[in-house]
């Protein structure tokens, strides 16, 4: 069975068991391992992996292929994506301060830039000037160094911006769970319908159960797929990333995303993705 993850911790941390032969009844895995902007696209191409990590910002346009799964996503409070600037521009209190300005993005089909889209609708009625995507890790030197006004960063980013010496002008994950109320909804795990969808989340929980009961088993698989990132880096990112809604969207998870997708739909941003699209 061919699988697209990030080599980030929580992806791997949760598929380490099934990747290593570890969850009975699983079928063998050919991983790809795919930075989230990778793993959008791949999800659009008709020769796309059978289970696949995307953005959920990126569903809508392929449920027609793929079924959300309820489980091995990342969706969670106070992991939101964040909104950097360079100490050089003063634009920390002042949102406005970005029309006109270049800004970095992981993907334009993330759920980071869906999110910041959201949120400079309001904030910033000129808009801004361009927006650029490029991979998530070059986004903060590229803030640093000035070739980007602003960047829109993900993941272990929110442990490390401070390195950089950025400005934090706005979590958007907060700014979602103030507006909202409910946990923010980043990657999802989806799978080709015409799987045995049923059997494919009882593998992925059980990885997610597996490594949760041996967390010390996948540190070197996990290490070796986060090179630039310090042990502790790597734990506080599986702590905050890796939660209950990894193992079980629930009701508070499917009404997180059925909300982020129909505000971003009604405001234009993204096809129609009803719940009875979601659900199966």
């Amino acid at each position: 069975m061919k699988i697209a993850f990030s080599p980030c911790p929580n992806d791997t941390f949760i598929f380490h068991a099934w990747v290593y032969g570890l969850i009975k009844g699983a079928p063998k895995l050919e991983v790809t391992y795919a930075d989230i902007d990778v793993t959008n696209s791949l999800a659009a191409d008709t020769g796309g992996p059978d289970v696949i990590k995307i953005s959920y910002a990126a569903l809508p346009w392929v449920l027609s292929e793929y079924a959300l799964l309820p489980c091995g996503g990342a969706l969670g409070r106070g992991c939101g994506p964040l909104l950097l600037t360079s100490d050089k521009l003063d634009t920390a209190c002042d949102p406005k301060m970005l029309a006109g300005r270049r800004v970095a993005v992981p993907s334009e089909r993330s759920t980071a830039y869906l999110l910041f889209r959201l949120w400079a609708a309001q904030k910033i009625p000129g808009g801004v000037g361009e927006i650029i995507v490029m991979p998530f890790h070059e986004i903060m030197p590229a803030v640093r160094d000035g070739s980007v006004d602003a960047g829109l960063v993900i993941h272990e980013a929110r442990f490390t911006y401070h390195m950089y010496k950025l400005t934090l002008m706005v979590d958007l994950g907060r700014w979602w769970e103030e507006d909202t109320g409910l946990p923010i909804p980043l990657g999802a795990i989806v799978a080709r319908r015409s799987l045995d969808l049923t059997a494919v989340t009882g593998w992925i929980r059980d990885s997610v159960r597996y490594a949760w009961a041996h967390p010390e088993a996948s540190r070197d698989y996990v290490l070796s797929h986060a090179q630039e990132m310090s042990p502790e880096v790597v734990q506080a990112h599986i702590k905050l990333y890796v939660n209950q809604f990894s193992e079980n969207l629930g009701e508070t998870g499917y009404q997180a995303v059925i909300s982020l997708l129909s505000r971003a739909s009604e405001a234009g941003l993204v096809p129609d993705a009803t719940l009875q699209k979601l659900r199966w």
